[in-house]
């Protein structure tokens, strides 16, 4: 018996997700976020499959990200968001740092001093997320002293969005002016920098904040931040059934009695449970695809096993696939939906099922 959850990756919906980007922001250049293994989807294949569509970058949260990147083959930019790591490999690998602090800065202009060589740099601009950043408020000053250290080369600007995948715009078009700001007294200071700003949701409501390049990141795999008609998953999530069980009405399942037959009862087992991503806060609430049909999950859901029941579903057989995430004949079960369940969000129904499932690459 194998455990655990098969994931198919289809990299034809994401060349088809990188198109439907692409139409929405014209010629500006696509920064596609890469971080987390790509949202579980494996950041290797993923990034192999876009750098061949031509994405201009590719961003990441962490150096070892990136390096891993470099070392299985990829050669376009590589933007770091994250500047906690400075190190020579920014240098041996050719990576673009971003800097989110005076400290930053230093490191990075003492480490272009230690080998002679200007280092490309993108300043990230807090705008109003109030996590990571140049505030917006001592923008100007801060810049100053940035500006002032040598061997930095000033080649991009972004910021970032708190809360643009909202109906209610105005928070993300306060960010926008700030950030607008900022550039204006770049632009006065001869820096020509591209500047970049727009996640996800913001290439679906606002066109106003393309700027000269966008960042996409859960919109590449096929899934909506916000309210859309677009969706286009890129990854399914499908197990099999490994035994079928009878069970009298009243009889208890899993852990802590939380679920009672109410009737006579056949109970699925499926090979993989909150260790293989199938997240235990959907006990009693979620649903998988069986034969086509909606099938509950019952009682809590385990380490290593899932239970389902196919009372409804009785042409059910040992064996049969299980979709979890995914289409099955004329049903759908969305990251979204599962997301609902678990009482989360999408993101992390991809990277908690991406980095437990095995995955298999359709379209290479």
């Amino acid at each position: 018996m194998k455990r655990g959850i098969i994931l198919e990756i289809d990299l034809n919906k994401l060349r088809s997700n990188l198109g439907y980007i692409k139409r929405k922001v014209g010629r500006r250049k696509i920064i596609a976020v890469v971080k987390a293994d790509a949202y579980g989807h494996g950041a290797i294949e993923i990034s192999r499959t876009l750098e061949k569509e031509g994405v201009s970058f590719f961003g990441v949260a962490y150096l070892s990200e990136a390096i891993d990147l470099r070392e299985n083959g990829i050669k376009s930019p590589i933007i770091v968001f994250f500047d906690s790591d400075i190190s020579d490999d920014i240098i041996k690998y050719s990576l673009i740092p971003v800097i989110n602090s005076i400290r930053t800065a230093k490191e990075i202009s003492k480490l272009s001093r230690r080998f002679n060589k200007d280092i490309p740099v993108h300043i990230n601009i807090d705008t109003g997320m109030g996590r990571m950043g140049i505030r917006y408020d001592t923008f100007n000053r801060d810049f100053e002293k940035i500006v002032s250290l040598p061997g930095i080369r000033i080649t991009g600007i972004m910021s970032h969005f708190s809360d643009a995948d909202l109906s209610d715009h105005s928070v993300a078009i306060n960010q926008l002016q700030r950030f607008q700001k900022a550039l204006t007294f770049l632009h006065s200071k001869g820096i020509t920098a591209m500047a970049h700003m727009a996640n996800s949701a913001a290439v679906i409501n606002l066109p106003e904040t393309y700027l000269d390049a966008v960042r996409p990141g859960i919109l590449l795999y096929g899934v909506s931040p916000c309210p859309s008609d677009y969706e286009n998953p890129v990854m399914e999530a499908k197990s099999s059934i490994i035994d079928i069980r009878r069970l009298k009405k009243g009889t208890p399942v899993s852990y802590g009695r939380t679920y009672i037959t109410q009737r006579n009862s056949l109970i699925g087992l499926i090979p993989g449970g909150y260790a293989d991503g199938i997240m235990r806060a959907i006990s009693n609430r979620g649903c998988v695809l069986v034969r086509g049909r909606p099938a509950q999950v019952v009682g809590r859901i385990c380490m290593d096993l899932t239970m389902i029941d196919l009372t409804d579903v009785r042409d059910a057989r040992v064996g049969d696939e299980v979709v979890l995430m995914g289409v099955q004949g004329s049903s759908r079960i969305t990251p979204d939906d599962l997301a609902r369940w678990a009482g989360t969000i999408s993101y992390e129904i991809l990277t908690t099922l991406g980095n437990s499932g095995r995955r298999i690459y359709r379209g290479l």
